[in-house]
């Protein structure tokens, strides 16, 4: 026995007590404890398990994502779109600086542009998810992102095709799946009555499609412009291999376009110029008949559900014959 006022290994016991009852004591103390920490990680585990959710986004990263993401920061003006047209536009609390559409996307938090993103505003924003694109947003962003702990689901819309996949995926993320597929369906179907109407036109017009005003640039294979060019019953003057060309006013003429369209980023405000420049070569084609057009960049621009608009519109310039291609 130990009396009081005696020590042992060190402690001072106030009262009689056996070695073997201290030990048991001790035991079940650590026993209680353990047992509340593994019911405690227990329990955190499982709200972990319910609160996130593993998913492939359409450039094939597994990415663990809140399974109701409330917080959601776009990345670039087509993503903004989507997420607007899926009516889960409450969902987004920051943009980037040129999402313009619909007009409440201008009302929220810019985080700087697609190609210029700002980490501290978007970590300020508390996101739960960051929804980038693969063709503009600096992969050494995303990867700051995700190593502060900040979910980023990425999509690579690059035609029609990818831009409804894309539309699924991103419904599929904000729990907006029903909308997403009749959204798509819609696409479709517009997509296929614009096949349908320019399969009985008896040409293909050559068409040159500028993107860039100083050089002047245009569209090669792999842009989701000249997949809307071929749908839309027309033939691509700049395809090739390199996705923006550029061409001399002497590189155009030569090429015999029928067909121009002016979409820049330069804006409105050259439009009329840049129209006026090519009015001066009436041996192209498409100046002798007076077959220029200065198309929205903004739905040119987007790889966003609105592309299927661009190519009702596209239609309309490259087949005016077909008076139901024109919207």
């Amino acid at each position: 026995m130990i009396t009081k006022g005696r020590r042992f290994q060190g402690l001072e016991i106030d009262q009689c007590i056996s070695i073997g009852m201290v030990g048991r004591v001790k035991f079940f103390q650590n026993l209680l404890m353990a047992g509340v920490l593994i019911l405690y990680s227990t329990g955190l585990a499982g709200a972990e398990a319910q609160g996130m959710r593993s998913m492939i986004d359409p450039t094939g990263r597994t990415v663990q994502v809140p399974r109701s993401p409330r917080r959601v920061v776009s990345l670039a003006p087509s993503v903004t779109e989507t997420v607007f047209a899926l009516k889960r536009g409450n969902r987004l609390v920051g943009v980037t600086r040129f999402c313009n559409y619909p007009p409440e996307a201008q009302k929220l938090p810019n985080v700087g542009t697609y190609v210029h993103l700002d980490v501290e505003r978007i970590v300020a924003l508390q996101p739960d998810v960051c929804i980038a694109v693969k063709d503009g947003n600096p992969l050494a962003v995303v990867e700051q992102l995700q190593a502060m702990g900040i979910a980023v689901f990425a999509v690579n819309p690059m035609d029609l095709e990818t831009v409804m996949q894309s539309v699924l995926a991103i419904g599929d993320l904000l729990q907006a799946t029903e909308t997403a597929q009749t959204l798509v369906a819609d696409m479709r179907q517009r997509i296929a009555r614009v096949e349908a109407r320019v399969a009985g036109a008896r040409t293909r017009p050559r068409v040159f499609f500028q993107i860039g005003i100083s050089p002047i640039v245009s569209v090669g294979d792999h842009t989701f412009i000249h997949t809307l060019i071929g749908l839309a019953g027309g033939v691509n003057v700049a395809a090739g291999d390199n996705p923006y060309p550029r061409f001399s006013v002497e590189q155009v003429i030569g090429a015999a376009p029928e067909v121009i369209v002016i979409s820049s980023m330069a804006r409105e405000a050259v439009f009329e110029r840049v129209k006026a420049d090519w009015m001066q070569w009436p041996v192209i084609p498409a100046v002798r008949d007076q077959r220029i057009f200065i198309a929205p960049p903004d739905l040119f621009d987007r790889p966003s559900p609105r592309l299927v608009e661009a190519l009702e519109l596209l239609a309309g310039y490259i087949h005016p014959e077909l008076s139901e291609a024109r919207p």
